[in-house]
């Protein structure tokens, strides 16, 4: 077995709060490897998180930058440093956007991870590792990596000044180009910043200019032209269509009275509904979209959801009122009104895809309210109880059915043989009955001194497994010889009650 380190990631909006990067602080749970140390499963243990701040790194070094250090990982500084970049790369890029929550977790980590870059990457592995993450949809995060390694070259500066725009927050990067307008040789970038610098001379001049060229298309002059003569704005006449709008397009549109609907656009857009501008209904929906991925706190999403009275009915009404019901019902402690709330806004919420935002929202509560609930309550209650943060307590709850008592010995890390029944159960069980060990082809790789490829890869088979017990069974094996335990039970107890193929 290969021991990491004895951190293990409580939910981080617990942790000390991190003055440079607001996100951390909401985040949901991001895995950290933990020890085996002997037969007995390992308890849980909290994590101080330490203050970041934002600070430029030289440029043999900015590849290794990464948003939560060592000591809170687990994992050496070297995760990467054996592996040739283009593995890497390849892998991140096989990553599915829509992982297993455990195995999404386990991404977040291995993305934001502080490490030495693998060989050969000269410029790529950041590159790569925030393409992943804006997939996800986490762009505070992926600014947060760029601004860390220092964005003043022209490489990093455009990243970066887009994720400024997405998140609203563009005031500073505007200053920077202004300062130094080789940064961003977009013309139409310089414009829109010289405009909200208050240089409007400069930015009529630069837009002149471009226009005398044939510098900018139809829809740039288009854009450009309302953003500096606001009246022009106001006329009604049909702007062009759109299908893949750059940030600053984008904003462009927003700007000029036409914001463009971020729906059917990639899911790093989606932050922009955040930024109060948008109606409840899209921040809703923006909002779900956000929290399947992780890339934002749940506490977000209830407070969306019960921000007010829904004034609609059906789609996404239909759960708004079904939380806010459950949630009062929960908060007063009410075991009839839970008992006949809660199947129905379960039901909605594992249709939208958002069961372990619902389970750590309210886990707790139902461990509370759970022995004065009727058996079938009782039984669903005690389900999402083990897709909470705190699995373990959860787990010694009374389970008085079969299935639930198998469920309880898994999250404890000793699944019972005798308790399992599908083969999918009796996989499980065999996992985690078995001495940690590596699959062939990850025994490989770490014998190489390849671990955050070994963990990659694991990962990836997991997610990818599509009902192959064995492909299952070989990862989960290998997250637990590499001291990945919680995200092992995370994944096998996910696997089980979320009905996932695996």
């Amino acid at each position: 077995m290969i021991a990491l380190g004895a951190a293990f990631c409580t939910p981080v909006a617990a942790q000390t709060p991190l003055s440079a990067i607001d996100w951390l602080d909401e985040a949901p749970t991001v895995a950290a490897p933990r020890v085996i140390t002997g037969p007995e499963a390992p308890s849980a243990t909290g994590v101080a998180m330490p203050e970041v701040t934002v600070m430029a790194l030289d440029d043999a070094n900015h590849e290794a930058v990464g948003l939560l250090p060592p000591s809170v990982t687990g994992l050496p500084a070297t995760l990467w440093a054996t592996s040739d970049a283009g593995a890497i790369l390849s892998l991140w890029a096989r990553a599915a956007d829509d992982p297993l929550p455990a195995v999404q977790a386990l991404y977040y980590t291995l993305l934001l991870a502080e490490a030495a870059p693998p060989g050969g990457a000269e410029g790529a592995f950041l590159k790569a590792r925030v393409e992943a993450l804006l997939r996800l949809g986490a762009v505070e995060p992926a600014q947060a990596l760029l601004a860390r390694a220092g964005p003043n070259t022209r490489a990093l500066f455009t990243q970066w000044f887009d994720l400024s725009l997405l998140r609203g927050d563009e005031a500073e990067a505007c200053t920077r180009l202004m300062a130094s307008r080789a940064l961003h040789p977009d013309q139409a970038a310089q414009i829109y910043c010289a405009t909200l610098t208050g240089d409007w001379p400069t930015a009529a001049l630069l837009y002149d200019t471009g226009v005398a060229l044939g510098i900018f298309t139809s829809t740039e002059s288009y854009l450009l032209e309302r953003f500096l003569d606001p009246e022009l704005a106001e006329e009604s006449v049909q702007l062009p269509p759109v299908q893949n709008p750059s940030p600053l397009f984008f904003q462009l549109y927003e700007a000029i009275g036409t914001p463009l609907p971020t729906r059917g656009l990639p899911l790093s857009y989606a932050v922009a509904d955040l930024r109060g501008n948008a109606g409840w209904k899209a921040e809703l929906e923006a909002a779900e979209r956000l929290v399947r991925t992780g890339a934002l706190s749940e506490n977000r999403l209830l407070g969306l959801y019960t921000d007010r009275d829904p004034t609609a009915s059906g789609g996404i009404w239909d759960r708004v009122e079904a939380v806010q019901e459950f949630d009062r019902a929960l908060t007063r402690q009410d075991a009839e009104a839970i008992a006949s709330t809660l199947p129905t806004v379960w039901r909605m919420m594992s249709d939208a895809h958002l069961e372990i935002a619902f389970a750590r929202l309210f886990a707790e509560g139902l461990t509370r309210a759970a022995p004065r609930l009727d058996p079938v309550a009782q039984a669903l209650a005690f389900r999402i109880s083990l897709l909470g943060e705190d699995y373990e307590a959860a787990a010694k709850s009374p389970a008085p059915r079969r299935a639930a008592r198998f469920l309880a010995s898994v999250a404890m890390g000793a699944p019972d043989p005798v308790l399992a029944t599908s083969p999918k159960e009796q996989m499980i069980a065999r996992v985690f009955t078995a001495p940690p060990s590596p699959s062939f082809d990850h025994a490989r790789l770490l014998s190489d001194g390849k671990l955050g490829e070994a963990i990659l890869a694991a990962a990836i088979q997991l997610n990818d497994a599509n009902g192959d017990l064995i492909q299952t069974a070989e990862a989960l094996a290998t997250l637990r010889a590499v001291g990945l335990e919680d995200t092992a039970r995370r994944a096998a107890l996910q696997l089980l009650i979320l009905d996932r193929r695996g």
